[in-house]
This record gives structure tokens, C-alpha cells and sequence, in this order.
């Protein structure tokens, strides 16, 4: 069956990195745009990033993460990827990888940044 499994989350201070995954699993990943979205306590989900399939695209970011975040895949290892640099509080949320014209969703990562 599909799986999307995310990592990486954590509790980070302010102006710190993190990396997080998600292996993919039950579907031809290559083949589809993933996404990674994010819902903070009290708000809405939002997209973070999108990252096109093999057939070709662009890749988008949200603008609050622009030239912080970069968003990338490992097609021969089913796994996308979500870089976080120079992050702040207002990143503090969790983190969804997901399929969007499938509609797959992982059960999500915690990300804390925090002094």
C-alpha cells in the first residue's frame, strides 16, 4: 500500500537548520509532483514547496521560505527531501509530505523553533 514517512523534525533555536525526509512507498514516485505542506497550531495547512516529477515542471515555494528552504528528491531512492535553513518561529509547525494529484499524505513531522 502507499506510505509516505516523514523525518527529521525536531526542536531547533532560532537561525538553525534542519533536513527532513520522507520515503515514499506503493506508488512509481518518479512519476508524480510531491509536495511538502505545513500546518502551525490555530492555522490553516499551507504549501510549503512543490518539486516537479521526472516529466517536468517547476519547483515553487511559498514566499515566508523563500531562499531559506530548498526542496529536492532522490528519485532512485523514493525520497524527498525538505532542507530548512535560517529558520524561525514562525516556521514552528508540522510538516506533511505529501502527493498532491493523488492525494497521498505522510502522518507528518513536528518542527519546533524555539529559544
Amino acid at each position: 500500500q502507499v506510505q509516505l514517512v516523514e523525518s527529521g523534525g525536531g526542536l531547533v533555536q532560532p537561525g538553525g537548520s534542519l533536513r527532513l525526509s520522507c520515503a515514499a512507498s506503493g506508488f512509481t514516485f518518479s512519476l508524480y509532483v510531491m509536495s511538502w505542506y505545513r500546518q502551525a497550531p490555530g492555522k490553516e495547512r499551507e504549501l510549503v514547496a512543490s518539486i516537479p516529477s521526472v516529466l517536468g515542471g517547476n519547483t515553487i515555494y511559498a514566499d515566508s521560505v523563500k531562499g531559506r528552504f530548498t526542496i529536492s528528491r532522490d528519485n532512485a531512492k523514493n525520497t524527498l527531501y525538505l532542507q530548512m535553513n535560517s529558520l524561525k518561529p514562525e516556521d514552528t509547525a508540522v510538516y506533511y509530505c505529501v502527493t498532491p494529484t493523488r492525494g497521498y499524505w505522510g502522518q507528518g513531522t513536528q518542527v519546533t523553533v524555539s529559544s
